[in-house]
């Protein structure tokens, strides 16, 4: 296919995707929406999905992992009340599209991967965003060096978000998630305190799993 009307078929399904998937459920925030709207999807996918990019479900990359679904990064950032100033880090960075539409938001992103080739194609797409670090970590470790940080984001599902994320965050900061609870997912935000953290559901939406945030297991007999 010719490049330029392949860009334009794929601007095309972009605004279609904000405008059916997005803006019909509850993704209320301009500047989400506004950002949506202009980071291209595409481009932070391996060329064998980027076909995939704005499909109503998640789009499979490598080892086992995907795409977040399009709505549930819409719902998370609309949920995490995203201001000018944050200081964000952002969990299950992939390809880098998230860290793209919140470089469009926030002062700064620091996008946590750990798959090798996820990280090669964040860096490549993310090359021309100054105010987006990646780095490479096992992603319930965060990067504490950076912190803290005003909003952490994690672009998945996982059983339990790990105290070592929450203590990365300044007190007062907020946190959205996929919580993954026996086959089920659904989206959750809530705050850090001077005592703690707590999260409360506000969606029941398709969330990829993110690797390495199993709840701890009690024993049985």
């Amino acid at each position: 296919m010719n490049l330029d009307l392949r860009k334009q078929d794929m601007t095309a399904m972009r605004h279609a995707m904000v405008a059916s998937q997005l803006r019909t459920n509850a993704v209320s925030d301009p500047r989400v929406v506004a950002a949506m709207d202009l980071v291209p999807r595409e481009a932070f996918l391996p060329e064998t999905v980027a076909e995939l990019a704005y499909r109503d479900t998640s789009v499979p990359l490598s080892h086992g992992r995907a795409q977040n679904v399009p709505i549930a990064t819409g719902r998370l950032l609309t949920q995490a009340e995203l201001r000018a100033t944050d200081r964000v880090l952002l969990i299950g960075a992939a390809g880098g599209y998230t860290a793209a539409v919140l470089a469009e938001l926030v002062a700064s992103v620091v996008a946590v991967e750990s798959d090798p080739a996820l990280l090669a194609i964040a860096r490549t797409a993310l090359a021309g965003h100054a105010n987006v670090t990646v780095v490479d970590a096992p992603l319930h470790e965060g990067h504490a060096s950076d912190g803290p940080f005003d909003v952490l984001f994690i672009d998945g599902a996982v059983e339990a978000v790990p105290q070592a994320l929450v203590d990365q965050l300044a007190v007062g900061g907020r946190i959205v998630s996929g919580i993954a609870d026996r086959g089920v997912t659904r989206l959750a935000a809530g705050r850090r305190t001077a005592g703690g953290f707590a999260l409360l559901d506000f969606a029941d939406i398709d969330c990829v799993p993110l690797p390495g945030f199993a709840s701890p297991r009690s024993f049985t007999f």
